[in-house]
C-alpha cells in the first residue's frame, strides 16, 4: 500500500506534464527586427493567430540593453549594439511562419543597411532571430524568393542577418503597445511596395488634383489607428468646400510631393498638384481646421475672425454681402457646417449680421473679455 500512494503523485505529475506541453504545441515564437519597434509590433498584433508581440532588445554584447544605452552616440554605431526587435509568439495552426515572415519583408525595406527611414544607428538593422532549428529552412526559402522579386523592381541585395536567438530582453514598460498609449502619433511605412502575392491595383489617374486645391490624405496600406482615429474625428464628418482624397505613399504620381511619405497619416495640402505645406501624423479637429484656415482664407479678414481672435469691423465686406443674402441657411466656409438660418435673422443695426439663434447644436458660446 505504501509503494502504491507514493506510485500514484508521480503518475499525476507525467499527466500533468504532457498536458502542460500539449496546450501550448501550437505555439511558436521568432524575433523580428525591422527598424522601431513600435509600428513593428502593433502590426503584428494585428495578424489573426498572432497570440503575443513584445518590443526588446536582442544580438548584441557588451552594452545595456536599454533605450537609453542603445540609442547613445557612442553605441548606435557599433556592430555590437543591440537592436530593437519583436518577440511575435504565434499560433502555427492559425498562421504559418512562411506568412509571418512575409508580412515582416513585406513591411519594411530589408535592402537597407543598419537603417530604416529616417531612423539612422546599427539598433535599427533588418533581422531575424530563430528559435527553432526547424524555422531556418522556412525563414531562407522566403528570404530567397523575396529577393528575386525585389531584384525584378529594381532594389539591391537583402542585408537582413540571420541568425539564432541567443537572448531576447523587454524593452522598457513604456515602449509596450506604444502606439495604443500615444493617441497622436503615425504608423511609420517602410515598405518597399514589393509583395510575395501582387495584386495588380489599377493606376490612380491623379489628374484632376493638377488644378485647384485639395486636401490630399496619405492612408496606409495596412491598418493604422492613427488613420483611424484621423477619419472618426475628421475626416467623416468633413463637409468642406475644398475636396479631401486619400492616396497611399505608393500612388502618389504626378504630384510634386515634398515631405516624406513614410507616416500614416499625413495629411497634405495641395495646389495645382504641389504641396504648400503638410503635416505628419494624426492632426486634432481643431489643428486641422487651423490649417485648413490658413489654406483657404489665406492671410484675411476672415482667419484673423476665425483663428486669432480677430473681430471683422462693423459694416464690413462681409455684412454688405451677407445682410440682404436670399433664404437658406449659413454655411461655414471650412467644415461646411450649418451655424445660422436666415428666418433667425433681425436688423439689430449695430454693423454686424445678427441672429436670435443659431441652428441647434451648430454652436457653442466662448467668453471673450478682451476688451
Amino acid at each position: 500500500m505504501k509503494n502504491f500512494f507514493t506510485f500514484v503523485p508521480l503518475i499525476a505529475l507525467c499527466l500533468s506534464l504532457v498536458s502542460d506541453e500539449n496546450s501550448t504545441s501550437h505555439l511558436e515564437t521568432i524575433v523580428l527586427g525591422s527598424g522601431c519597434f513600435w509600428g513593428a509590433e502593433k502590426g503584428y498584433e494585428a495578424l489573426e493567430g498572432v497570440e503575443d508581440a513584445v518590443s526588446g532588445y536582442a544580438d548584441g554584447y557588451g552594452i545595456k540593453p536599454t533605450y537609453r544605452e542603445i540609442t547613445k552616440y557612442t553605441n548606435k554605431y557599433k556592430r555590437n549594439n543591440f537592436a530593437e526587435v519583436v518577440k511575435v509568439t504565434f499560433n502555427k495552426e492559425i498562421i504559418s511562419l512562411r506568412s509571418l515572415l512575409e508580412h515582416y519583408y513585406e513591411s519594411h525595406d530589408p535592402t537597407q543597411l543598419n537603417r530604416q527611414g529616417n531612423d539612422i544607428g546599427t539598433q535599427y538593422r533588418s533581422t531575424i532571430l530563430y528559435t527553432k532549428a526547424s524555422q531556418k529552412k522556412v525563414i531562407d526559402e522566403t528570404t530567397d524568393e523575396f529577393q528575386k522579386l525585389l531584384n525584378d523592381e529594381g532594389y539591391g541585395e537583402i542585408q537582413t542577418l540571420i541568425k539564432s536567438l541567443d537572448k531576447f530582453y523587454d524593452a522598457e514598460e513604456y515602449h509596450q503597445d506604444y502606439i495604443k498609449k500615444n493617441p497622436n502619433g503615425y504608423c511609420p511605412d517602410h515598405s518597399t511596395g514589393v509583395a510575395f502575392n501582387k495584386i495588380e491595383i489599377p493606376k490612380i489617374d491623379n489628374s484632376l488634383l493638377l488644378s485647384g486645391k485639395y486636401v490630399l490624405v496619405i492612408d496606409s496600406q495596412d491598418y493604422c489607428p492613427y488613420c483611424e482615429k484621423f477619419k472618426n474625428d475628421v475626416a467623416n464628418n468633413y463637409q468642406g468646400s475644398i475636396p479631401m482624397v486619400y492616396r497611399t505613399a505608393i500612388e502618389l504620381d504626378g504630384l510634386s510631393i515634398q515631405t516624406p511619405t513614410w507616416a500614416t497619416p499625413t495629411i497634405v495640402f495641395l495646389e495645382n498638384g504641389a504641396e504648400l505645406f503638410s503635416y505628419q501624423g494624426y492632426m486634432e479637429p481643431e489643428l486641422f481646421y487651423k490649417a485648413l484656415g490658413k489654406f483657404k482664407l489665406g492671410n484675411s479678414e476672415a482667419y484673423d475672425v476665425a483663428f486669432n481672435q480677430g473681430t471683422d469691423s462693423r459694416f464690413c465686406k462681409e455684412y454688405q454681402i451677407f445682410k440682404n443674402t436670399p433664404d437658406g441657411v449659413f454655411i461655414d466656409k471650412l467644415s461646411g457646417a450649418p451655424l445660422f438660418d436666415t428666418r433667425d435673422r433681425f436688423v439689430s443695426r449695430s454693423g454686424w449680421l445678427s441672429f436670435t439663434a443659431p441652428v441647434p447644436n451648430a454652436t457653442y458660446e466662448l467668453p471673450d473679455n478682451s476688451y
